[in-house]
């Protein structure tokens, strides 16, 4: 077996783009091949293998690029983690449509924007690129609507607000569990991240109201406030992964509670912080029949060129986590 792949990174947060050696994968939209590509062991084996060690690792993450659902989108991705595929992914969007300009396969100005509409499994999304002297120079991902689901659910030894933003997050203050988002409580944040995650699995505050697609508990986001608009948070997702970016769909849900609670207005931007101090600026910028309309700015640099291989000799076949 051989793949080839790029790499980028957005805030920190790793993103792998599959280029060649994607088995096929059905469905006539994104979000069935989602579906599929979960059931199939043919697609499972190279997820697995380019997730694991020793080719990556149990915080990995990337993407399989696959059709749209029709010509209104550039192209579209099933995005994957060590333990499957999630409904969204911001910082993967980023680094997706960079790409799309890096590589050519969207024509941008040397000096101006240019719109790259992607399917993802919660829906359509555009990401505007920026480019200055031929490079990139930002990013502005437009989420799917976002919206509150619940507010002070009881989640073990803490209450939490439920948000989606393209998909469903806890949200708890770090300090109601004695924590810090700084890297020296990163164990214990991620075990409250695994506690809240599995006190609302199953829960009516997990549920998508349209699509059972969407369901689920997706990450833990642990939070704190450094200034009026200003905040730090790590989102805790899958099981146990911990996202080194501030989490594009969790800024968007975030900008959705914030706004509910009178904290931000329309059109005002906020800053979200990562664990790293990295950092993701975000908006509401207006309200559709499903849910607020969001924009969150990041950037995304490429990190490398990869042929992985697997020996079928090799004892260890497509790999192993230690988490």
């Amino acid at each position: 077996m051989e793949i080839t792949a790029t790499d980028y990174h957005t805030a920190g947060e790793p993103f792998r783009i599959v280029r060649d050696g994607t088995p096929e994968i059905s469905g006539a939209t994104v979000r069935e091949r989602r579906e599929h590509a979960a059931a199939s062991a043919e697609v499972e084996r190279v997820r697995r293998l380019l997730c694991h060690e020793p080719r990556g690792h149990a915080d990995m993450y990337g993407c399989f690029i696959v059709p749209p659902d029709d010509d209104g989108a550039d192209l579209g991705v099933l995005f994957w983690h060590k333990d499957g595929y999630s409904t969204a992914c911001g910082h993967g969007t980023i680094a997706l449509a960079a790409w799309a300009v890096d590589s050519g396969r969207v024509a941008a100005p040397r000096d101006g924007e240019v719109p790259v509409t992607i399917d993802v499994p919660s829906g359509r999304v555009v990401a505007i690129v920026r480019r200055r002297g031929g490079a990139v120079d930002g990013v502005t991902f437009r989420n799917v609507p976002s919206f509150v689901l619940a507010r002070g659910v009881p989640a073990g030894r803490v209450e939490a607000d439920v948000a989606y933003g393209g998909a469903i997050y806890a949200f708890v203050p770090a300090a109601s569990l004695g924590l810090r988002v700084v890297a020296e409580d990163l164990p214990r944040l991620i075990a409250a991240g695994r506690e809240v995650k599995r006190a609302l699995e199953g829960t009516d505050a997990a549920r998508h109201p349209q699509d059972d697609r969407l369901s689920g508990i997706y990450g833990t986001v642990l939070h704190e406030q450094l200034a009026p608009l200003h905040h730090r948070n790590v989102a805790i997702f899958a099981d146990g992964e911990v996202d080194r970016s501030p989490t594009g769909s969790a800024t968007s849900a975030r900008t959705a509670l914030l706004v509910g609670d009178g904290l931000l207005a329309h059109g005002q931007t906020w800053r979200n912080d990562s664990i790293i101090g990295t950092t993701f600026h975000a908006r509401p910028i207006g309200e559709g029949p499903d849910g607020l309309l969001t924009e969150v700015d990041g950037t995304a640099f490429r990190t490398g060129e990869h042929r992985f291989f697997l020996d079928d000799r090799d004892p260890l076949g497509t790999g192993f986590v230690l988490r």
